[in-house]
């Protein structure tokens, strides 16, 4: 899944960002920390995006998230640090602080799109990386970008400042992929799939190997909705030997070319890149593990060979967020 999930009443995770903002963020911060723990929610929920609107449904379900917050973890009662990023064209407003209800730092993050409205927030736990055992591991596989052209890691590297997939253990080293053109994924009305630069992209094996899942028939989610019951959508497992099992998701509906038993050598289109499963929009999820099954062994780094990263050749390495990659071969 690319982006964050807006809150909600049973969960405490992230909205996505889809495209600085107008007012000063750390400003603007720190006065929706405020409002949040003085209840006021309605303030909050004026300022949020249509998008926020529509996957928390109502101010009164905000309400409810800012009561489970009270009753989980107590009140704030000391801020640790306050930190503003850009990710992408939006700010990120990021607090770390103590409560009275649990010993664990407590983050809120805020984003706020070019336009000051808020299009991301969370409070939670202050998460950790899985631990590893693999931490040195070097892929055995020659593994190429499952991609054609440039691409942009939105998602990628070892740890949770650039990959949220960092707390999985089986995810531990996923990446995921989108293509930007002028700062955006998308040109156009952003809840046309086909706006999407990824969208029906070619999505290839990475090296040569086995089918062991192809799943195909799920349908595209619409932009706001996700479907958390597939959360890989349509993909396909790879194995390449070695106990190494890649995992392409979101693949389109109905674009799946491989069957569970087929060899495939690396550069074979698989399928074509879609928005099934747990996904906020169109893009490639990639990840390495020791299990064939999602949910199921230990992610293992995905080390790729003979590509450029910002126009720079890279001879082996691990993509990672913010770098625009391409394959060579």
């Amino acid at each position: 899944m690319i982006r964050w999930l807006a809150c909600t009443a049973a969960a405490f995770a992230c909205i996505t960002l889809s495209s600085p903002a107008t007012a000063d963020p750390l400003a603007r911060g720190q006065a929706v920390a405020r409002s949040f723990a003085q209840g006021d929610v309605q303030s909050i929920w004026k300022d949020m995006t249509p998008e926020m609107h529509d996957a928390l449904r109502s101010a009164e379900a905000l309400m409810t998230v800012r009561d489970q917050v009270r009753h989980r973890f107590g009140t704030e009662t000391e801020v640790l640090s306050e930190v503003v990023a850009p990710q992408r064209s939006h700010q990120v407003y990021t607090r770390l602080s103590r409560w009275s209800g649990t010993s664990a730092p407590i983050e809120l993050v805020v984003a706020f799109d070019p336009d000051d409205r808020i299009s991301g927030f969370f409070v939670r736990p202050k998460a950790a990386e899985a631990s590893s055992r693999f931490l040195d591991y070097e892929t055995r596989a020659d593994l190429r970008l499952p991609i054609e052209g440039p691409w942009y890691v939105y998602w990628g590297g070892r740890g949770l400042d650039d990959n949220y997939h960092a707390v999985d253990r089986g995810q531990r080293f996923a990446i995921d992929l989108v293509i930007v053109r002028d700062g955006k994924t998308h040109s156009g009305d952003p809840a046309v799939l086909a706006n999407y630069h990824c969208w029906n992209q070619p999505i290839l094996a990475s090296a040569d190997g086995t089918v062991v899942h192809a799943v195909d028939g799920l349908p595209d989610q619409r932009i706001g909705s996700t479907d958390p019951a597939h959360p890989a959508g349509n993909h396909v497992v790879i194995d390449f030997g070695n106990n190494e099992y890649g995992f392409l998701a979101h693949i389109r509906q109905g674009t799946v070319t491989v069957h569970k038993g087929d060899h495939v050598q690396a550069g074979h289109e698989v399928g074509r890149c879609g928005n099934s499963g747990n996904t906020s929009e169109p893009h490639l999820h990639f990840h390495l593990q020791t299990s064939p099954t999602l949910g199921q062994g230990e992610g293992l780094p995905a080390q790729f060979v003979n590509y450029r990263s910002n126009r720079n050749l890279v001879k082996r390495g691990e993509p990672t967020k913010g770098e625009i990659i391409e394959p060579m071969n």
